[in-house]
């Protein structure tokens, strides 16, 4: 049996799925299907490479997530990566050591390839990884629901992901745990009816003005949706920081102890040192 104590997930991304109901989200009901063919064959025409920025999926966000359950084993995103609209995903992918499972271009023999790969692998990994604690898939298809409940009745903790408003209800239904995308730490749905990417353009300046800053505040975000609790032990908080980036440490940053490092950042957290453990929690005008 997975030993829960020392959670090890796996994590499985149809990303056409999501590339196409972000798109939707952001545009409108059958948004994509009206754009597909000019995505398809002029991705760089300035009107479509402006809908294209506007609905750019956060990688970072959706990985991090699933960090935040335990010990990454292995992820998988599934999709056509020789189509313009998720070849440029690649490098961010591979950055965050997603393994690209390339599915080739589908006719209408094969609709549901990347549904029929997905979890064809996914339960291959269950019985060939048995320490495997977490699943997580990231889609909205009802075609998973059967994936679901099985990965359920072997014994695993089932985590999906989906976009608001184009997810399967029975799909949320079938996994122990079901989260928004749009919801997700980092992630800003755009406002109504605007094709505005400056959001993504500020947090990304934000982050790359202060790294150290950015992450602590994600793994608070994350840890605070998991436990739904305000204090946060740091012990834990770490931990997770650690996941998020295995190359942090707070000694390089000039800190003696992580509390130090997080008292550094006192916009982004508060401290509690007044009992025997060491508790934080987002600065109030962050919440």
């Amino acid at each position: 049996m997975p030993d829960l104590q020392n959670p090890r997930v796996a994590v499985y991304l149809d990303f056409d799925n999501i590339v196409m109901s972000w798109y939707d989200r952001v545009h409108g009901k059958n948004s994509y299907a009206r754009d597909r063919q000019k995505i398809a064959t002029d991705a760089a025409d300035p009107e479509i490479a402006e809908r294209l920025a506007a609905a750019t999926i956060d990688v970072g966000a959706i990985i991090d997530y699933a960090t935040s359950f335990g010990t990454l084993v292995l992820t998988r995103a599934y999709a056509d990566w020789s189509a313009p609209v998720n070849a440029v995903y690649r490098s961010q992918l591979v950055a965050r050591a997603v393994d690209l499972v390339q599915l080739f271009p589908a006719a209408a023999y094969a609709k549901n390839g990347a549904d029929i790969r997905l979890a064809v692998d996914a339960v291959e990994d269950m019985f060939r990884l048995p320490d495997l604690t977490h699943v997580v898939i990231v889609a909205g298809d009802s075609d998973y629901v059967p994936l679901a409940q099985r990965c359920k009745r072997l014994g695993r903790y089932v985590v999906g992901v989906g976009v608001a408003g184009s997810t399967a209800k029975s799909l949320a239904a079938a996994c122990d745990q079901f989260d928004s995308y749009d919801a997700l730490p980092g992630v800003a749905a755009p406002p109504p009816g605007k094709k505005d990417v400056a959001p993504t353009r500020r947090r990304a300046k934000k982050a790359e003005a202060d790294p150290a800053g950015a992450l602590l505040e994600r793994a608070l975000r994350l840890e605070s949706d998991k436990e739904d609790v305000e204090w946060q032990h740091a012990s834990a908080v770490k931990s997770l920081v650690k996941r998020l980036d295995p190359s942090f440490s707070e000694k390089a940053l000039g800190h003696k102890s992580f509390s130090e490092f997080v008292k550094a950042h006192p916009t982004v957290a508060e401290v509690d040192e007044s009992g025997n453990i060491v508790l934080i929690r987002l600065a109030a005008d962050r919440n």
